[in-house]
């Protein structure tokens, strides 16, 4: 329970079960980028602020990390205190769904900085991991790739989709041609970024993984890499690309490489796991996923990432 008002947040590493000369803080900031001109242009806000922590927190636990609190910076021309409650709303439930404490946050009123209904966010995350289990651990030839699947397009490419819409002749408030059950065009991209902590944990603390990779900005061809080390790659089999990504590949035309360096194309999450260690992490993510769980390839000595086969 946070005591909000102070000038600062505190927060009881040892009540967290952590502390002493073994912890490690980790740090993470991001924001949700361009996908708030959706919500703003579409006047749903209730869940960019689930994408604000999402954003942070999935980035914590890639080094092995629990997170234990999250800060918010709202910024806008005019307060809108609907707008505002339903963007915090957002953020509070996105607290819940990784298990960490909001502690504080800061909102700025500048009229000259803004027009009237636009807003930027930004949020900050703090997690701890004991030294012994920070990730990456050692990988070699050999070790399996899951792939954990996404809610949608999450919180990137934005700026291509916003315009995609507008070529396309699309309203926001229209309904989604991709996916009619989906809703609108408006709930279907703003769909909130799947937030993996939860159903990451279990695995994490009984030390099944080796590494991760949150899929975001960059793709699946610069984000994996980023977990690796000096003279390993990966052979993938991507998984078949769900009807978004499929309507976002015919309308943009982009070529399979592009469409993996612009969006997660379907998966969120990489865990870096030994071949003998798969059927227990798929049984755990079996308990605590809601998703799909992708055979997506293997390591492999080479250096790079090499999708084989079409994306379709």
């Amino acid at each position: 329970d946070a005591d909000l008002g102070g000038f600062g947040g505190l927060f009881d590493l040892a009540a967290a079960g952590f502390g002493g000369p073994d912890t490690v803080l980790i740090g993470a900031t991001d924001g949700v980028g361009t996908k708030l001109k959706v919500a703003q242009m579409a006047n749903q806000h209730q869940w960019v602020g689930i994408d604000l922590v999402a954003m942070c927190v999935n980035d914590l636990i890639v080094a092995g990390g629990e997170p234990l609190f999250f800060l918010d910076y709202f910024a806008t021309g005019k307060l809108d205190l609907v707008q505002t409650a339903q963007v915090v709303l957002g953020i509070a439930e996105g607290c819940k769904q990784s298990g960490c404490g909001l502690i504080g946050g800061e909102t700025a009123e500048m009229p000259s900085m803004y027009s009237p209904g636009e807003y930027d966010l930004a949020g900050f995350s703090v997690g701890a991991v004991h030294r012994d289990a920070i990730l990456p651990k050692a990988m070699q030839a050999g070790d399996v790739l899951l792939g954990l699947s996404s809610s949608g397009v999450h919180s990137n490419g934005f700026s291509l989709v916003r315009k995609l819409v507008e070529k396309e002749g699309l309203s926001y408030n229209e309904s989604c041609p991709w996916d009619p059950s989906a809703g609108t065009v408006a709930d279907a991209l703003l769909t909130p970024t799947k937030i993996y902590v939860k159903a990451c944990l279990p695995i994490l603390k009984k030390g099944l993984v080796q590494g991760m990779a949150h899929i975001t900005g960059g793709g699946l061809l610069e984000n994996l890499p980023r977990s690796l080390p000096t003279g390993l790659g990966a052979k993938i089999n991507h998984p078949p690309l769900t009807s978004i990504f499929k309507w976002l590949k015919s309308s943009s035309g982009l070529e399979d490489d592009a469409m993996l360096r612009t969006f997660n194309c379907g998966v969120g999450m990489v865990l870096i796991v030994k071949s003998e260690n798969v059927a227990e992490v798929k049984n755990e993510l079996g308990s605590h996923f809601e998703g799909s769980v992708y055979d997506l390839g293997v390591l492999v000595s080479d250096q790079g990432v090499v999708v084989e086969g079409a994306l379709e």
